[in-house]
């Protein structure tokens, strides 16, 4: 057991976008392109900052759900077939632009030597499909940290359910109260309460535009790397 600024530990879960990698570039382009397929007017990395981190089906209908409210001026629900139609397109240019955009965060790599040092085993748990979460990983050197990698598509429901965080434990084989989970938002903080584990938010992600020292945690850093203070 490893004890982490106070918290006993036996391994940690840690998100990727916003947590370990500045995505919001990645998700812009991908965003642009596939309203442009659609003939829907662009976005804007604002609007899109607070849309980000309840995964891709989620993002792609609050997407399209304003977009067409700005074209037709009236509130419009995505049909399923436009639901559709966005997933594939949006699937398509992600492949293609996964990790062009993106950036690691200052600190992330000192932060996961040092927990590895440690000997805690580290688990990738990401909203993101897990084929571009392996992806984005391999291409920004960290996914040699990592013994195992989960995506929204690994199990049955995402974060901010607890079902993969539970899940996550069971892989890693410990109890959910001997695992850290490390993450950017309110999502990964309501999975880690409801699942039973420890977590700890970062200052610099997403969380839908709230302010994240507003969310409870057993801490808030600034820095990956503080974990190790």
């Amino acid at each position: 057991m490893v004890n982490l600024r106070g918290m006993q530990v036996e391994a940690c879960m840690i998100d990727l976008d916003g947590t370990l990698v500045d995505t919001m570039g990645d998700f812009d382009a991908v965003v642009t392109l596939m309203l442009h397929d659609l003939g829907l007017p662009a976005l804007g990395r604002v609007p899109l900052e607070g849309m980000v981190g309840k995964g891709s089906e989620h993002l792609i209908e609050c997407v399209l759900t304003r977009q067409l409210k700005m074209v037709s001026k009236a509130d419009v629900k995505p049909s399923e077939a436009q639901l559709k139609q966005a997933w594939d397109i949006y699937q398509a240019h992600y492949k293609r632009v996964n990790g062009q955009a993106s950036a690691v965060y200052p600190g992330v790599v000192e932060g996961l030597k040092g927990l590895v040092e440690k000997g805690l085993p580290l688990a990738c748990l990401t909203n993101k499909p897990q084929d571009l979460a392996k992806s984005l990983l391999k291409q920004k050197g960290l996914s040699e940290f990592f013994s195992l990698i989960f995506g929204g598509d690994s199990f049955e429901r995402k974060k901010p359910d607890p079902l993969p965080l539970v899940k996550t434990c069971e892989a890693l084989g410990f109890a959910p109260h001997q695992v850290l989970m490390v993450g950017d938002s309110g999502n990964d903080a309501q999975a880690a309460q409801a699942a039973g584990c420890k977590v700890v938010l970062l200052s610099y992600g997403y969380n839908h535009g709230q302010p994240i020292r507003t969310v409870a945690a057993d801490h808030h850093l600034d820095s990956l790397a503080e974990i190790l203070l």
